[in-house]
């Protein structure tokens, strides 16, 4: 029996060696798992449709999102660009405005030391740079990408023979379970993919028309951040505020606080009442949960991690509930 457990033991710490040598590669398979799987729903969908082959139905649902994504880029670009360039001349009167703000008030005189005196993009270089060279990680992320983009094409191309692998891998006796497993996971993420981008889509267009009805400038930008952001939940959309809110500063108290009520009801319908309501047949993620796995594999892989950490979540939530406590802990 020592000599089992030492070899159980031994097994998995090399494993998890293993992983970390390989955590880059890792990743990359994974998000290529997640991407595959959106493009699955889109097909499955084009299927019940057009009852065509699914090389044909993977082909259309490459060419509906590029043409999608064309169309908006023509449509939005124009208009983004222009409220970037306006972002970056209302910086120094944000500054200022903060600075006073805070001179009022003799407790928090420290905050201000940490606010520069004038805003300069080359100022924000030294951690546009680290940001770039955290989400890199081991490769460049244009090329890691790539790589996940054409894995994600060829397993949505042939589903079945994949899945064959993953189950002929496994003992006989097991293979029900990884089966199971991988109608489960696969259910679940498609769930979780498609509420959040209604989710994210409703947060958008809502966040959008209420800053336009207020007046507010940069809508659309802020409205634009606010609604992929909605994909971090928790931290997401606290940071997507502050955009539309110091805008806000700029202008009158009186604005602000309208963009902050604004912010609060659009987040509680999101939160409450939207997403729940679409994620109730699939997989929904307890904050504590989603905040964790988040700050986790933040820690661990820098943004990279931050974005994988909810579908990870996902998959990981319905292994546990199915080998760990079913198997497991409730054979005890």
């Amino acid at each position: 029996m020592n000599a089992k457990y030492f070899l159980v033991i031994s097994t998995m710490v090399f494993s998890s060696l293993l992983a970390w040598q390989l955590r880059w590669v890792i990743l990359i398979i994974f998000g290529a798992i997640v991407l595959s799987v959106a493009f699955d729903v889109l097909i499955v969908k084009i299927q019940s449709i057009v009852p065509i082959a699914r090389s044909f139905a993977l082909t259309v649902a490459i060419f509906l999102l590029i043409s999608g994504g064309s169309l908006i880029y023509f449509l939005l670009a124009p208009e983004l660009i222009s409220q970037a360039n306006e972002l970056g001349t209302l910086f120094p009167n944000l500054i200022a405005k903060l600075k006073s703000i805070l001179s009022s008030e003799p407790r928090l005189q420290n905050i201000q030391d940490f606010i520069p005196d004038k805003f300069s993009w080359d100022g924000l270089q030294p951690i546009g740079e680290s940001l770039i060279g955290f989400a890199g990680g081991a490769a460049n992320s244009i090329v890691q990408l790539l790589l996940i983009s054409l894995l994600a094409i060829l397993l949505a191309l042939d589903p079945t023979s994949h899945r064959k692998i993953l189950i002929y891998a496994t003992p006989k006796p097991g293979r029900s379970i990884v089966e199971e497993l991988l109608d489960k996971c696969r259910a679940s993420l498609g769930g979780w993919l498609t509420g959040m981008t209604i989710s994210a889509l409703s947060v958008f267009l809502m966040t959008w028309a209420g800053l336009l009805l207020l007046g507010v400038p940069l809508a659309l930008l802020s409205a634009l951040i606010c609604g992929l952001l909605t994909f971090v939940p928790t931290i997401g959309p606290i940071t997507a505020t502050l955009l539309p809110l110091g805008v806000a500063i700029l202008i009158s108290p009186t604005l602000t606080i309208e963009v902050l009520i604004l912010r609060l009801a659009i987040q509680n319908i999101e939160a409450f009442i939207l997403t729940p309501f679409l994620l109730k047949r699939t997989v929904n993620l307890l904050p504590t949960v989603a905040i964790t796995s988040q700050l986790s594999l933040g820690a661990l892989l820098g943004l990279p991690g931050v974005l994988i950490a909810l579908p990870l979540a996902v998959v990981l939530q319905v292994i546990i509930q199915r080998v760990i406590v079913l198997e497991i802990f409730d054979k005890w």
